[in-house]
């Protein structure tokens, strides 16, 4: 397909969720499908778009005459471009304010007749896409950057209205054995409570924004002609299995991942200079890494979005500096609640000088693979779990919000490559975990357990695997069909 002429080539517009592992996720995709012959329209906010401008250069988007990008604005106030947009602002603005935008960047688009837009591939978490797809009569496929058993976890926000879980009445249910009750309903689901689930469920007001945006996000999923999840058959058989048989309620779910694992496969793909990064990365962290010994240095890193108050910032540093190991630490400006900067005491840093460096922002999968690097502390976000898979890097997971709870629990009780850090994390636990993963003899089960993984990743994405196999069925079968 590389070879089509231009007239001839399918147009994907890719829309990512306007957050940091979303974008690289989706551009990800949108390299892969480039890759099979289709003319790509990428389309950012325009704050985010700013942002990737200033962290790649100006004029680093212009070099490709068939993968564009685009924006949209987000109806937002401005705000620092160096730190994260509100989630809660995002989602209220997404509700509101998106649907016009993209639909005339769709009919502008639309007046180039040789290069009609025949399909869309949108987030997951961007419900207004499906509409207005629905209005200009354009198939679309939602990607969800997630496990098959977080897709699930938001699917199940309907169910949960149904039988009465939500929204609650008042608080007083939220009780540990209130919250330990037994999802045994769903299909494809193990050991799974309803602690696992994203918490925007345990809300009391019907109104409450989350709420309401997870809602249309799993009422979206079944208007469409394909979802995407993040994956690959051989780690979760049982949740695709569950989708595949409730055809009725769902349409076709693609499992295709890991996708560095698949780009990997393209020798020199030709969008592999752009980078997928809204801030700048600090590549000097990898020099450093390279003076330590092999599988010495945990790496720590809280994602694009997690905030933490003050106290638990220091527990996490006390247990890194009481451990006396090596460690990379990213520290974003915005990563405590309500701070635009991070000081971290004249103790610590004199304690750790010799072995820890903190960086703001780093080349993650670069990082993982380094031959140093033995462990991850992380917030268990999705994309970051497959880096580690990938990298056959262990975990300490720290989960918080989101499908990072499902995440974790999936990771350290059904598939063994990590150990869980309480919620309310504590100096002498995060000290613990911290020797035990990278010294103990749980931390050799678990290594041996993410390398048999990482196997089944890169069979998975190698030529003839099933997440190779999955994405060729998935070109064909829907993005690529004509639409006159």
């Amino acid at each position: 397909m590389s070879s089509m002429t231009e007239v001839n080539k399918p147009h994907a517009v890719c829309v990512p969720s306007p957050f940091q592992s979303h974008i690289k996720a989706m551009l990800q995709f949108a390299q892969l499908l480039h890759h099979r012959g289709f003319h790509i329209t990428f389309v950012n906010t325009e704050f985010n778009h700013r942002r990737f401008l200033k962290s790649h250069g100006h004029n680093s988007l212009d070099q490709f005459p068939d993968f564009k990008f685009e924006t949209i604005p987000d109806g937002l106030p401005s705000s620092d471009e160096n730190n994260s947009q509100d989630l809660t602002l995002v989602m209220n603005s997404l509700r509101k304010h998106f649907s016009a935008p993209f639909r005339n960047l769709l009919n502008k688009l639309s007046v180039n007749k040789n290069l009609p837009v025949t399909s869309i591939v949108s987030d997951g978490f961007m419900p207004f896409t499906v509409t207005v797809a629905a209005e200009l009569e354009i198939p679309i496929a939602l990607f969800f950057t997630l496990a098959g058993v977080g897709f699930m976890s938001f699917k199940l926000f309907p169910t949960l209205v149904e039988k009465g879980f939500a929204p609650l009445k008042d608080e007083s249910p939220l009780t540990d054995d209130f919250l330990d009750t037994a999802v045994d309903w769903v299909p494809g689901l193990k050991h799974i409570r309803l602690r696992d689930l994203s918490g925007a469920w345990r809300t009391t007001n019907p109104d409450d924004v989350p709420f309401n945006f997870f809602l249309e996000t799993a009422e979206g999923a079944h208007k469409v002609s394909a979802v995407i999840v993040h994956t690959f058959e051989a780690l979760e058989p049982d949740v695709l299995e569950a989708f595949s048989s409730s055809r009725s309620m769902l349409p076709p779910v693609y499992a295709i991942g890991p996708l560095q694992l698949l780009l990997n496969q393209i020798p020199e793909y030709p969008l592999k200079s752009v980078g997928y990064s809204l801030w700048e990365e600090e590549t000097e962290c990898l020099q450093w890494l390279t003076g330590k010994a092999p599988n010495s240095v945990l790496y720590v890193n809280f994602g694009s979005m997690v905030v933490m108050t003050p106290q638990h910032l220091m527990e996490f540093a006390w247990g890194l500096a009481n451990s006396k190991l090596s460690f990379l630490w990213v520290i974003r400006p915005d990563l405590v609640v309500g701070e635009s900067m991070v000081v971290l005491p004249p103790q610590f840093v004199a304690e750790t000088k010799e072995r820890g460096l903190i960086a703001s922002w780093c080349p993650q999968e670069q990082v993982l693979n380094h031959p140093s690097v033995g462990g991850f502390l992380t917030h268990c976000g999705w994309n970051s779990i497959m880096e580690s898979i990938s990298a056959g890097v262990p975990l300490l997971c720290w989960p918080l919000v989101a499908d990072q709870r499902i995440n974790s629990r999936y990771t350290c009780y059904e598939w063994g490559i990590g150990m869980e850090i309480s919620n309310d994390v504590k100096r002498e636990e995060v000290q613990k975990l911290i020797e035990e993963l990278m010294e103990g003899e749980k931390g050799k089960e678990v290594k041996t357990k993410v390398m048999m993984w990482k196997k089944l990743a890169e069979e998975a994405s190698s030529s003839h695997g099933s997440s190779a196999i999955t994405l060729d069925n998935l070109v064909n079968q829907v993005l690529s069909k004509a639409r006159y």
